[in-house]
């Protein structure tokens, strides 16, 4: 199914695929209006030819390396890890919806060191559970910072 976004004045369409659920593509959306800005060359769902592919990714003047790698929904403490120890990844977003946080950022902290997250490198974007109701009309200029909170990890 293809989802038309107006997002920070620009148009997107994504793709919702067969398994995968409208907040998964919802998150990606977010993702892009909040941190487009910030980086402008920002792609979505682009192969990097590493072990795993972004949601969002904003490549440096080298090819490998990245300036932001966002990842919307659910991916493992090990993919996370490996992200921030082999990728060469200068900031890395998680995005969510209304999960524990308390439970989540205390995992990561624990099974990722300390030198693999420092320097505001590893960010949790966790949106408000009414995230779709607030976004119904695919028209986000710009996200609002009461619907989500941001950690760093």
């Amino acid at each position: 199914m293809l989802h038309d976004f107006e997002l920070a004045k620009k148009r997107i369409r994504l793709w919702q695929r067969i398994g995968e659920s409208y907040e998964h593509v919802l998150m990606k959306a977010l993702g892009f209006a909040l941190f487009v800005e910030e980086f402008p060359m920002l792609e979505i769902e682009t192969k990097v030819d590493l072990r795993y592919k972004p949601d969002l990714v904003a490549r440096g003047e080298e090819a490998n390396n990245f300036l932001f790698w966002g990842e919307a929904g659910a991916n493992s403490v090990r993919k996370t890890k490996w992200l921030l120890k082999h990728a060469r990844v200068e900031r890395l977003v998680l995005f969510k919806i209304a999960i524990n946080e308390v439970q989540f950022v205390k995992q990561l902290r624990e099974e990722i060191p300390l030198k693999y997250r420092t320097g505001g490198k590893l960010i949790l974007i966790n949106f408000k559970g009414e995230i779709k109701h607030l976004t119904v009309t695919k028209q986000i200029e710009k996200v609002s910072k009461d619907w989500f909170r941001e950690i760093q990890i």
